[in-house]
């Protein structure tokens, strides 16, 4: 039962590749760590293991992309339609390599999260995504990066800054090396974010 100050989170994950967060959240939310349902995961990737993991799992999964809708218009609303029939009250990007429609980003305004896996504003824009980020952390020799989870806005990277932690940057690390720690922290700090949220803790809006 919901108290006053907890709220059910309706999430709806969009990822494009392994979904390594996504069932982390899956899995917290299962375990009744998380006050929340995964109730939707959107793909615009065909064969990514995100779809099928959400199919093992049980959840609803959904391929929407340029080739299942060739004008970006009709992609949005496509993807707007399915946050709303499976009743989304927060959007979550876990990996998802595609700018967000205009409908939905008015429409769930405030309510969109993305992780990001540097100390935004440091190491964000447009290409910085996965090995790209870590391989600019240790060309820069930083001794520290770390996970940025902030609101989406229109242009990449730029949205309010919700939760960072800091993530040291070994000597010895390689950009796989250093990959591998930062997803791991990632994964788990996906789930206490949003459990801040549910609890009011951390207020979106």
């Amino acid at each position: 039962m919901e108290s006053e100050n907890t709220k059910k989170l309706q999430i709806a994950i969009f990822a494009s590749h392994t979904g390594t967060n996504m069932q982390a959240i899956i899995d917290a939310c299962r375990r009744g760590d998380l006050n929340g349902e995964v109730c939707a995961v959107i793909s615009n990737n065909s064969n990514s293991q995100a779809l099928e993991k959400a199919k093992t799992s049980g959840v609803r999964a959904y391929h929407l992309s340029n080739k299942t809708h060739t004008e970006e218009d009709e992609l949005d609303e496509a993807i707007y339609n399915v946050l709303t029939e499976n009743g989304t009250n927060i959007v979550v990007l876990a990996g998802y390599m595609k700018k967000i429609g205009p409908k939905v980003l008015k429409q769930y305004k405030g309510r969109i999260l993305n992780i990001h896996p540097s100390l935004l504003p440091k190491y964000g824009g447009k290409g910085m995504y996965g090995s790209n980020v870590h391989r600019a952390v240790i060309d820069a020799g930083e001794k520290t990066t770390g996970v940025t989870i902030h609101l989406v806005e229109e242009e990449y990277d730029t949205g309010k800054i919700i939760r960072q932690c800091e993530i040291e940057v070994l000597e010895s690390d390689t950009i796989d090396t250093l990959s591998k720690r930062v997803l791991e922290k990632e994964n788990s700090f996906y789930v206490e974010t949003l459990k801040l949220i549910s609890e009011n803790v951390i207020k979106l809006q």
